[in-house]
């Protein structure tokens, strides 16, 4: 029912700034949206948790002060803005939802490491940093 999007994906010298779009379609309400990523050869892992109801965000601590995650509503889009991208910031990155968010009270910020929970996937989109 809900159908994610991502774009915005590409190459950026290290040090420098993308920001990733996922444009959201479907009825997301008490959804929680997220960004993941994966590089080759590693699991999955969160990169950003937002929560509209309570108007909470929650990052991964490698990217916490350098990625901001965001939502427009004039454009139904769950945005990730990533500044001073390292290396180690390259990979695949996903737009996911994940229903039924306000059941996870205060483990919500638990998202970030709960792959599985999310039932709602895009394609995924390619950034590469180049040094």
């Amino acid at each position: 029912q809900v159908q994610l999007v991502e774009s915005g994906g590409g190459s950026v010298q290290a040090g420098g700034s993308l920001k990733l779009s996922c444009t959201v379609s479907g009825d997301t309400f008490d959804y929680c949206m997220g960004w993941f990523r994966q590089a080759p050869g590693k699991e999955r892992e969160g990169v950003a948790i937002a929560y509209a109801q309570l108007n909470t965000k929650y990052y991964a601590d490698t990217v916490k002060g350098r990625f901001t995650i965001s939502q427009d509503d004039a454009r139904n889009t769950v945005d990730l803005e990533m500044n001073l991208l390292q290396p180690e910031d390259a990979g695949m990155y996903y737009c996911a939802a994940v229903s039924r968010c306000a059941s996870y009270s205060y483990l919500r910020v638990e998202l970030l490491r709960r792959v599985a929970d999310f039932g709602a996937w895009g394609q995924g989109t390619q950034v590469t940093v180049v040094s």
